[in-house]
């Protein structure tokens, strides 16, 4: 089952005006327009929707609603520089990452092993510590219902804080979460269709959920079997593309700090072996692998090494993970985040010599587990360490 995330960072323009003026915190201002009240509002800080204030609205009319509101000339090219930071962050999680603008993304975070919730607060811990921004995130086993999980997490915030909400959907109730929703809250139906449908008595989900298909075309034509499938909670597009991704990686943090000689080794395997599984579903090679560690006081190191030829293979980027790993802790050294990940990748050609029947062996049987794992999931067989 997929465990998709979807993350919108809280009232971004605002808050990243915040960190450039902290005197700015708690009070209801807005950025977009002039004190004159010429333009409209491009963000506003919850203080000032606690007032009534809202994005696109004119700012003549903000000022009438919010007296006092406070507006702010926006620094919009330090705004992309703060998303690209925010965006490094997902990208060294997982590398199915889609920004859908300059404050969401989408992430398919599928591979990693922990439960999705504790993903979700790792990263929303992550941005707000390593970029000083807050947000809310969706989590769902689709974009569609991980997006709507998200507007759902914020709905109903009532205080002069940003919500940094975290609201997971479990796989098999999409439809009851969705049901009970007003039907503004689907992607796809606008001002203008909800009161055509809401004309049709159509006000929740619900309603569209009890209809059939020909019932539904009569009232919203050709959208009638997108809408329906929508409204059972039914997405299977994928996040982002394989295409032009230059990284597969993996990491896990600990909520207590591991110095275990063999527990930390046990852990870069299995980090070494999901990577190189992922490599060959997408039949992609990588030429470099790189790990990440994090010690208690979150110091952070990375360190790479570049391999003779591409490899996808589990005991090759274990081994060198290994000796990197090795290279850079000694025992005692507490370790709050260990990543691996492979880079420089190219299409999965073997370029490997005739003659070199244990790679060749090893494939197969890599092949062989793939195979068994995909269809009885990933618990059933598994290849041991090579003996010493």
């Amino acid at each position: 089952m997929r465990k998709i995330l979807h993350v919108d960072l809280d009232a971004f323009f605002c808050s990243v005006e915040e960190l450039l003026d902290p005197s700015l915190r708690g009070l209801a201002f807005a950025t977009g327009g002039t004190a004159d009240g010429r333009g409209v509002v491009t963000s506003c800080s919850y203080a000032a929707r606690l007032k009534g204030v809202h994005s696109a609205m004119p700012m003549a009319q903000a000022l009438r609603q919010c007296p006092g509101l406070r507006t702010v000339r926006g620094h919009y090219g330090l705004y992309a520089e703060y998303s690209a930071k925010v965006m490094e962050i997902f990208e060294q999680i997982t590398p199915l990452v889609e920004p859908i603008s300059i404050d969401e993304a989408f992430l398919d975070v599928t591979d990693l092993p922990q439960p999705v919730k504790e993903i979700a607060v790792e990263i929303q811990m992550r941005v707000k510590r390593e970029v000083g921004l807050p947000c809310s995130i969706g989590a769902a086993s689709n974009k569609l219902v991980a997006k709507i999980a998200t507007n759902i997490g914020k709905a109903g915030h009532d205080q002069p804080t940003p919500p940094m909400a975290v609201k997971v959907v479990p796989p098999g109730t999409e439809k009851a979460f969705l049901a009970p929703l007003p039907i503004r809250e689907m992607w796809g139906i606008g001002p203008k269709s909800a009161q055509h449908l809401q004309a049709q008595g159509i006000n929740t989900l619900a309603d569209i959920q009890k209809m059939d298909e020909p019932s539904l075309q009569r009232v919203a034509g050709n959208f009638a079997a997108t809408l329906l499938r929508r409204s059972l909670g039914v997405d299977e597009r994928p996040v982002g593309d394989d295409d032009g991704v230059k990284s597969v990686s993996n990491e896990l943090t600990f909520f207590d700090h591991i110095e275990d000689h063999e527990e930390l080794l046990s852990v870069v395997r299995a980090l070494a072996l999901k990577v190189a599984r992922r490599l060959r579903k997408r039949g992609l090679n990588g030429r470099t692998v790189r790990v990440k560690l994090r010690w208690a006081d979150y110091a952070t190191i990375t360190r790479q090494q570049t391999l003779g030829q591409p490899t996808n293979h589990d005991s090759v980027i274990f081994e060198n993970a290994r000796d990197l790993v090795l290279g850079n802790w000694k025992q005692g050294m507490k370790v709050r985040l260990v990543g691996v990940g492979v880079s420089n990748l190219t299409s999965d050609l073997q370029q490997l010599s005739l003659f070199d029947h244990d790679f060749e062996r090893e494939r197969e049987l890599l092949k062989a587990i793939d195979d068994l794992q995909e269809r009885f999931g990933a618990d059933i067989i598994r290849k041991g360490p090579k003996q010493k």
